[in-house]
């Protein structure tokens, strides 16, 4: 019997010489140690032999069982060791090759304007405020004091939710069809109905408007300020543009002039003209030259508005005004063409980015 694990045994160490891969390695460990394997069988033969002889065969059959395990084991680390090292010379690197170049990201311009503006404003003592893109028609015209029959609110101007009439909101009995907001001023009625004045604060998102070409998009961003306390008045209102626009152009002086206007909410209204050179074409110098440039609109309160959202018209008083995000970066960083913001070419992003 001892004979046969010398045999046994020796038949192993003959096939492990040839072992090049896991697998083989795999079908031997099985034919050896395996559960109807050669040692595993031997083993079970240690119940049936005679008592005398029963301890040395036991002994031996484990001693090989052993032996063989370790061997199988150091052959496994071994070519396991050898499959990384052919590895590592198929992946190696050459430190000699030049580094791959990475592409660094920019900050959108209007990202960046929409950053810029947030902090002249929060220099000023504003507080900034968010709003819903999807409101509801007496937040977006009539609280503002905009007539049913405004242009404004027809459906060629402004994008109504599909069926929106099937799950209508309602405030004094008044439906209120779902849209998405025209302006940000819908931002300003919300605020006023949950707080009172003192009020300073502003807005800046995305607003929606039926119309395309190279000075309007469907959608673009804009910004819009609201004061309202028991003093506030045209003078303040010139003071606050004054500073937002010098320091948003950077320039020492702003050279500014009022037009009377009309809009319903603000009563009176102004159209806000700023001096600027268009001498070189392509280009807008602003602060200084001899034309004129439509910047934004603005006005004091109208009484009417902040009687919609409860608030004394006969005690408090304010002043509101508003522009494009994208007019604002097209004339700072002369750029032509307000589609161009949307288009998502890379080689324009990479000239104008941040």
């Amino acid at each position: 019997m001892l004979d046969t694990l010398d045999f046994i045994y020796q038949e192993f160490k003959n096939l492990a010489k040839e072992i090049k891969d896991e697998k083989h390695l795999d079908e031997i460990r099985i034919r050896f140690l395996g559960k109807n394997g050669l040692i595993t069988n031997e083993a079970k033969k240690i119940a049936t032999i005679l008592p005398e002889y029963k301890k040395e065969f036991g002994a031996r059959v484990n001693q090989i069982k052993n032996e063989i395990q370790s061997n199988i084991q150091e052959i496994k680390e071994n070519l396991e060791e050898a499959i990384f090292d052919e590895k590592l010379k198929k992946e190696s690197i050459d430190v000699t090759l030049p580094g791959r170049s990475f592409g660094r990201g920019k900050i959108h311009p209007i990202s960046h304007t929409i950053n810029l503006i947030k902090d002249i404003f929060y220099s000023m003592g504003f507080e900034h405020v968010d709003g819903y893109d999807i409101e509801n028609e007496w937040n977006n015209f009539t609280a503002l004091n905009i007539p049913e029959d405004h242009p404004a609110r027809q459906m060629h101007d402004t994008f109504y939710i599909e069926n929106s009439s099937n799950n209508v909101e309602e405030l004094d009995n008044e439906k209120k069809l779902s849209l998405l907001r025209t302006h940000t001023s819908t931002v300003q009625i919300r605020h006023m109905l949950k707080n009172k004045p003192p009020l300073k604060i502003f807005s800046i998102g995305k607003v929606y408007r039926s119309d395309h070409d190279a000075t309007h998009t469907p959608m673009f961003h804009q910004l819009e300020c609201l004061v309202v306390d028991e003093k506030s008045n045209v003078v303040d209102l010139r003071g606050y543009l004054e500073i937002f626009l010098k320091l948003f152009f950077n320039s020492e002086q702003i050279p500014m002039r009022f037009r009377t206007s009309y809009f319903p909410f603000t009563e009176p209204s102004f159209e806000v003209d700023i001096k600027c050179d268009r001498s070189k074409k392509g280009e807008i110098k602003i602060g200084v030259g001899d034309d004129w440039l439509e910047i934004l609109g603005c006005g004091i309160v109208n009484k009417k508005v902040l009687e919609n959202v409860s608030i004394d018209s006969t005690k408090y008083q304010g002043f509101a005004f508003g522009v494009g995000i994208e007019r604002l970066a097209m004339l700072k960083y002369n750029i032509s063409d307000l589609r161009n913001f949307f288009d998502g070419d890379i080689r324009w992003l990479n000239h104008y980015g941040f």
